[in-house]
C-alpha cells in the first residue's frame, strides 16, 4: 500500500498499478489524461507525468503524442521471455478465452515427467492443462508444470476462463505467489498427432509450434515450466533494455 512518507509521484504511481490490476484500465485502453490524473490525486502535472513515465518504464503502458497513454498489459515481462498472451489479446482486439481441461499430480520420476527439465522429475509436480482460445477458436495448447508444494490446494476454480484474470502468469504471481527473475525457451516444429488434430480442429500431420519453457527464481531454482503447442506463427520483440520490477 502507499505511504504518506512516499514521494507523491510513486504514490501515484502504485495507486495506478493497483487499478490496472483491479481491472479499471482494461488492456487495450487509454488511460485518462495527465490533466484528469492530476486533478483526481490533487498533484501537479508534472509529478503525475513522472509517475506515468515509471509506468511506461516497467512496460503497464505506451505513450504517443497526441494519443495519450495507452495500457498494454497487467503482467510486464520484465527480463524474461514470458509475456501475457490473455493480454496481448486484448491489446489486438481479440476475445481470448480458456478452457480449462485438467488438473493432475504426478509422484516424483513419474514417466509423465521425464522430457522436464531435471529439477523438477525429483518431486512431486502438478499439471494445469488448458487450452486457450482467439475470438472461439483453438490457439494454444498449454501444460504449465510446477513443483507440487508451490501450487498448494490447487482447485479448477483457480483457473478462470475469461477476463484479465485467466492469465496464468497472474494467477501463478497473484495466486499461489510465484516469483521468476529469469527464463529459458526452446521452440521446436511438431506434426500434429490424432490428439491434436483434434484438439487444433486441424488435419493430422499439419505443423505445429512448440515452445517448452522454464521459469526461475533469484536463487536459480525452478518455478514452473511450461509446454506450449501453438497453431500458429510466434513473433519476438527484443529489447537490450531490462526492467527492473517494483514492488507495489
Amino acid at each position: 500500500m502507499p505511504s504518506e512518507d512516499q514521494p507523491k509521484y510513486e504514490r501515484a504511481y502504485q495507486v495506478i498499478v493497483q487499478r490496472l490490476k483491479s481491472g479499471r484500465y482494461p488492456v487495450g485502453g487509454r488511460m485518462p489524461t495527465e490533466s484528469e490524473l492530476a486533478a483526481h490525486f490533487d498533484v501537479s502535472r508534472v509529478t503525475i507525468r513522472r509517475a506515468l513515465d515509471m509506468l511506461v518504464q516497467d512496460g503497464y503502458v505506451e505513450s504517443k503524442q497526441g494519443s495519450g497513454y495507452r495500457v498494454l498489459t497487467l503482467s510486464p515481462a520484465s527480463d524474461t521471455c514470458l509475456t501475457s498472451f490473455t493480454d496481448a489479446m486484448l491489446r489486438a482486439g481479440h476475445d481470448p478465452s480458456s478452457r480449462f481441461m485438467a488438473l493432475d499430480h504426478f509422484e516424483a520420476g513419474a514417466d509423465a515427467l521425464a522430457h522436464l527439465p531435471p529439477e523438477m522429475q525429483g518431486v512431486e509436480v502438478s499439471r494445469i492443462v488448458r487450452l486457450r482460445l482467439v475470438d472461439g477458436k483453438p490457439s494454444m495448447l498449454v501444460m504449465t508444470y510446477a513443483p507440487r508444494s508451490l501450487l498448494k490446494d490447487a482447485r479448477p476454480e483457480d483457473f478462470p476462463e475469461r477476463g484479465p484474470g485467466q492469465s496464468i502468469l497472474r494467477i501463478l504471481s497473484d495466486r499461489f505467489q510465484l516469483d521468476w527473475s529469469a527464463a529459458c525457451e526452446d521452440i521446436s516444429p511438431i506434426l500434429a498427432d490424432d490428439a491434436m488434430a483434434e484438439t487444433f480442429e486441424i488435419e493430422k500431420g499439419q505443423p505445429l509450434l512448440k515452445q517448452a519453457c522454464s521459469a526461475f527464481d533469484d536463487a536459480g531454482r525452478i518455478v514452473f515450466h511450461e509446454d506450449v503447442y501453438r497453431a500458429g506463427s510466434v513473433s519476438f520483440n527484443l529489447s537490450q533494455t531490462a526492467r527492473t520490477p517494483r514492488h507495489v
